[in-house]
């Protein structure tokens, strides 16, 4: 694929951007919008080749972990998650800004303005920002292919992990876009400074004061960057700031060049120099970004307050939601441009879950034993397909937070005396961040009944395989579930009665229960079935 154009997602372009900057391994947990990047490289017959590591971690956490590890090494590396998933991989995340870089190290996270397929739409730059870490943020799917290489190449500069942040109109919209020299894999080569990554307090400290001081260089770096453009224009009444994938949307609102000046953001820290002369010249600042108003918020710090700056805060662009171009023509001050309303006979076609789908059955049992005899409010429940049962015709969950805090905050009722406490998670992300909170509740006997819904895969991203595959059982027992207390089921119609009376039986015990409705998600069925052929 060298110096070829081919059509990529933006999510493939950063993918193809790394196996072509020479990266020797890429760690992850699936998570619409940045799923797309690893699958990318797990099929890529030339990542194969190049023997380049591209299986799943555990979570996001494991990932970012791994890849400092291999950045330890001296080989270049990636991390890729959704936003949330930078939640759950903050710590390692922050700290590696202090125990710095060896080999090129990219931490990837795919932000969801609009919540298309996420919980919040909170902003990666922010956790940039806090870390002191570098930011590149592309514009279009040429930018973030071209980025991936600079991303390692200014990570080697100064001995630090970059953060790349895009969202999910760029992740899933496709462009053509022309790939570059392919770059040979970094040789072996462990840390000059043997003390790097111990992050002792004595160490920890120098090596944060010497992070402090990296600050004014990068931002010098990024300055002189080609991602960040003055662009000049002749209308002076307004200055406009454009961050990432917001430069697009402007532009669709020009047939020709936009009268008003540009501060084009791709790179950070802001290259103040630029904002500077814009708002020198301008009267107002009109701020365009795909997200939470981190550079606006930034911008009324520094501003003279004779400067209006106009966003989010202010009001010109919508607090919440994604970016699109007909926001940016009403902030600009444009005709509007009234597209074909949606007829009012066009229904809304809520999710469901999948004709056969296992947990159909597992929710019809859940209902009988604990709805219809206990009321509503007692089950809590987790992120993954099975969510939908909070849909009618199920309604049967009633809460669904983070990764994880089913089990936890069932035990966290169970606590205040909420009988019966149940609890639904996946067999995916029980493996991803539910372990432990089932440790917590053998540990202190907690009576809760825990539903693992075992479908053999990560279905809602994708049917990528699951950590969890074949080991449910012998994981809650390593943790102490009672043998007599973990109970394994077939969600099937067929059972439904015995399904039944299994979820009575745990609820009368005072203890910890788990039970665990095992059948594979149709959509890997065969696969499953060869899988476990290929074990016996």
């Amino acid at each position: 694929m060298e110096n070829k154009k081919v059509l990529l997602l933006g999510d493939e372009a950063i993918a193809q951007g790394a196996i072509d900057a020479g990266i020797s391994g890429i760690y992850a947990y699936p998570g619409t919008p940045s799923t797309e990047i690893t699958l990318f490289v797990q099929n890529s017959k030339e990542a194969k080749e190049k023997n380049i590591h591209s299986m799943w971690s555990a979570n996001e956490k494991t990932a970012v972990e791994s890849a400092l590890g291999m950045s330890y090494a001296g080989k270049r590396s990636m991390a890729c998650m959704k936003h949330v998933g930078l939640n759950v991989a903050a710590d390692a995340f922050v700290n590696s800004a202090i125990t710095g870089a060896n080999g090129g190290m990219l931490v990837v996270s795919a932000d969801d303005p609009s919540m298309h397929s996420s919980q919040n739409e909170q902003d990666s730059r922010f956790f940039g920002k806090f870390a002191f870490i570098p930011i590149l943020e592309p514009g279009n799917q040429q930018e973030a292919y071209d980025m991936v290489n600079y991303g390692y190449e200014l990570s080697e500069k100064f001995s630090i992990p970059v953060l790349m942040r895009i969202t999910t109109r760029l992740a899933h919209s496709r462009s053509g876009v022309t790939t570059g020299e392919k770059k040979e894999q970094n040789e072996l080569k462990l840390p000059d400074n043997s003390k790097q990554f111990i992050l002792l307090p004595s160490i920890a400290r120098k090596q944060y004061k010497t992070l402090l001081e990296k600050q004014k260089d990068l931002l010098l770096e990024s300055e002189n960057s080609k991602y960040n453009q003055y662009i000049d224009g002749n209308n002076k009444e307004m200055g406009i700031i454009v961050c990432g994938l917001a430069y697009n949307y402007l532009m669709e609102n020009y047939q020709n060049d936009c009268p008003y000046p540009i501060v084009k953001i791709g790179q950070y820290p802001i290259p103040k120099a630029k904002i500077k002369k814009l708002t020198e010249e301008c009267k107002s600042i009109l701020v365009l970004e795909d997200g939470m108003p981190l550079l606006e918020e930034e911008l009324r710090g520094l501003l003279d307050k004779d400067v209006k700056v106009k966003g989010r805060i202010s009001g010109e662009v919508p607090r919440d939601g994604e970016l699109n171009p007909a926001i940016i023509r009403k902030a600009i001050g444009l005709e509007l441009i009234e597209g074909t309303k949606i007829p009012e006979f066009v229904a809304a076609r809520p999710p469901a879950l999948c004709v056969g789908c296992g947990h159909i059955d597992s929710y019809k049992a859940m209902n009988e034993a604990i709805k219809d005899a206990y009321g509503d409010g007692h089950v809590f429940a987790d992120i993954g397909c099975y969510t939908l049962g909070a849909l009618p015709p199920f309604n049967a969950i009633n809460t669904c937070v983070d990764m994880g805090a089913s089990i936890t905050m069932a035990k966290g009722a169970a606590d205040a005396g909420l009988f019966p406490a149940t609890a639904v998670i996946g067999d995916s992300t029980f493996i991803h961040s539910g372990m432990t909170g089932l440790l917590d509740a053998v540990i202190e006997k907690t009576n809760i009944v825990i539903f693992i819904f075992d479908n053999s895969t990560t279905a809602m991203t994708g049917q990528q395989d699951s950590h969890a595959f074949g080991r449910v059982k012998d994981i809650c027992l390593g943790l102490g579930v009672a043998e007599e207390h973990l109970r394994i089921i077939n969600p099937v119609p067929r059972m439904h009665k015995d399904f039944v009376k299994i979820i009575k039986e745990e609820i009368a015990y005072n203890g910890v229960s788990v039970i665990v409705p095992t059948r594979p998600c149709i959509h890997v069925f065969k696969k499953i079935r060869a899988k476990m052929g290929e074990k016996k």
